[in-house]
């Protein structure tokens, strides 16, 4: 379990849910972020349950408190990233909260350009089949919101060139969506759409229809 402060919360209290890169959940709540971490790239729907329920008995934060749910949409793998989609989505609707999509890279790049990343951010994040989910940020706004340059986009590893600027997360930070999140409830700012950011197709298609056999 990780604690952080985060003024910029306000009165807000928020849950966040991601499964990009293996599954994170954190809750924002009196300007504390508590945030809580499965390493497993998979079992993400096993693995929301007992941390909702790590963040919210660590925490004392009652779930009718609740007033936004973020939920992290990529880009990812469409196994994993449609399960935390569609737990945010139930949560929010159950509660009668806000649903509040935010791209997880946004909150990657978010702590880096606070450290003073002049040259931007490049978020690259491994998309197996030997490709990368890539996402360039030029810098924050005025309200302290990452800027997106490029992407999200699908690139192939035999044609990326490293930049001085990559971030290679191994997790989206849970702390990260609440603090993007609670910037654009401040400064009024719209959310993007809650479409999961695949950037390919799944493995498993529409079967075609059926063939007609000739007699």
């Amino acid at each position: 379990m990780i604690t952080t402060e985060v003024p910029e919360l306000g009165a807000h209290v928020l849950l966040a849910i991601d499964t990009a890169i293996g599954t994170t959940v954190a809750l924002g709540a009196d300007g504390r972020v508590w945030s809580a971490e499965s390493e497993n790239p998979r079992g993400h729907a096993e693995a929301i349950g007992a941390l909702l329920r790590e963040v919210f008995e660590t925490s004392g934060v009652a779930p009718e408190r609740v007033t936004g749910v973020v939920a992290g949409v990529g880009p990812g793998p469409f196994t994993g990233l449609r399960v935390g989609i569609a737990a945010a989505q139930a949560f929010a609707l159950g509660r009668g909260a806000a649903l509040l999509p935010v791209e997880g890279h946004e909150a990657v790049a978010l702590t880096e350009l606070e450290r003073g990343a002049t040259a931007g951010v490049r978020v690259v994040q491994d998309a197996k089949r030997r490709e990368l989910f890539v996402t360039e940020y030029s810098g924050l706004d005025w309200a302290g919101v990452p800027v997106r340059s490029a992407g999200p986009g699908l690139v192939a590893r035999a044609d990326a060139v490293p930049a001085p600027n990559d971030v290679w997360p191994e997790r989206i930070p849970g702390a990260g969506l609440i603090r993007v999140a609670a910037r654009r409830l401040a400064a009024g700012l719209p959310f993007t759409d809650e479409r999961a950011r695949y950037l390919r197709a799944p493995d498993v298609a529409q079967p075609g229809a059926p063939k007609r056999v000739s007699t």
